[in-house]
């Protein structure tokens, strides 16, 4: 749904374009006004190509609300290998608002998600079906997935990380839950040792 309303508006911002430039190109101004029509098209065309961008930005189901630096309760950095994540356990007070910063210094693609243990074991299926139909051990061919839900309820928030990129994850931890999970579903990659857990007994 996020990209039909994407390419709406990226309709929506060539239409006026292609309007602008008309008028333009009718209209009897002088060479100054042209040029500042011409500016401001341009202008629009970067301004919304740039918040097109940021709306995308928000991968793999993410359920990241807008919240300011100021809600953020702690800031936990993980780093991401070659089937491994830097670390196996996370102690984290239920309501704390945590963002979670992966960085991944492997050289193929992970994915983190939370969820409960029935919840990744679903997602895992299913990403082990995606990959059987479209010959991708990988995460490329996936995009625009459900999350299964989980015991705490909603989807499951995660990230996809490039080779050596970061990527931040904004999450709360939920209240009435004894513990998640954290892991790498892409095929062979929890199998491998990608995956920790997360204590919510605060």
């Amino acid at each position: 749904m996020r990209r039909d309303s994407l390419r709406l508006e990226e309709y929506f911002l060539l239409s006026s374009a292609c309007l602008q430039v008309y008028a333009l190109q009718t209209s009897s101004a002088d060479s100054i006004q042209r040029g500042n029509i011409m500016r401001k098209t341009l202008l629009a065309l970067a301004l919304g190509l740039t918040t097109m961008t940021a709306f995308a930005a928000g991968e793999h189901g993410s359920s990241q609300a807008a919240v300011g630096d100021a809600d953020i309760n702690r800031t936990i950095r993980l780093e991401a290998g070659d089937m491994w994540f830097g670390s196996e356990n996370l102690d984290i007070s239920p309501g704390d608002t945590i963002k979670f910063e992966i960085v991944n210094t492997g050289n193929i693609e992970h994915e983190f998600v939370i969820g409960d243990t029935e919840a990744q074991e679903a997602h895992r299926k299913m990403m082990q079906e995606m990959s059987g139909s479209h010959g991708n051990g990988g995460h490329g061919g996936h995009g625009g997935h459900v999350m299964a839900e989980g015991e705490h309820g909603g989807n499951m928030p995660s990230v996809t990380i490039a080779p050596g990129e970061t990527a931040e994850l904004v999450w709360t931890a939920p209240r009435n839950v004894r513990g998640l999970e954290y892991a790498c579903n892409i095929p062979g990659h929890y199998e491998a040792g990608m995956s920790g857990n997360i204590d919510l007994q605060g």
